[in-house]
């Protein structure tokens, strides 16, 4: 029996560039899949066929006021053209460790939100990046990595795409 790990720190870096102190929440990817319902002859009910990934994959991130290289990156047409790494440090309550979770991620900014600004308080500053590639790494041991414009998919250590990729001649 264990506690729940607790992210006790974060840090949200764009193309390197640490933002220390400007971070307020980060909303990670949703990894999900387009599952289909199929009924065929013989089988005894419906069963889940996996069609592969399900749509866009997006990382929402908020800061506390206007983030000028943010507006710099406006624009960039190119699919893989913004980086951004997530780095956390969680710990449960019943134990010393932290383990580090890193999502690293490219893609582009899809919207820009400034939100309501008011004197005197810090603004918020939504921006919600739309992604070609997707990483997680736990403790420097990569568990799950998505690039979609290379057809790559590996989860645990195993290329799900793999034979796909062979199938259709792609190196």
């Amino acid at each position: 029996m264990g506690m729940p790990r607790v992210l006790m720190n974060m840090l949200l870096f764009n193309e390197g560039l640490a933002n220390v102190g400007e971070a307020k929440t980060i909303t990670l990817p949703v990894l999900s899949r387009k599952i289909e319902e199929w009924g065929g002859g013989g089988l005894g009910g419906a069963l889940p066929m996996d069609m592969g990934p399900d749509g866009l994959m997006e990382l929402t991130h908020t800061y506390g006021g206007p983030m000028r290289q943010i507006f710099s990156q406006y624009g960039i047409t190119r699919i893989n053209g913004v980086y951004l790494r997530f780095s956390g440090a969680y710990q449960q309550p019943d134990s010393d460790s932290v383990d580090n979770v890193e999502v690293i991620v490219r893609g582009l900014h899809k919207e820009i939100d400034m939100g309501d600004q008011e004197r005197g308080e810090p603004g918020e500053f939504k921006v919600t990046s739309v992604l070609s590639y997707y990483k997680l790494d736990w403790n420097g041991e990569t568990l799950i990595e998505i690039d979609r414009l290379n057809m790559i998919e590996i989860v645990d250590g195993v290329d799900r795409l793999a034979a796909q990729r062979a199938a259709l001649g792609m190196f």
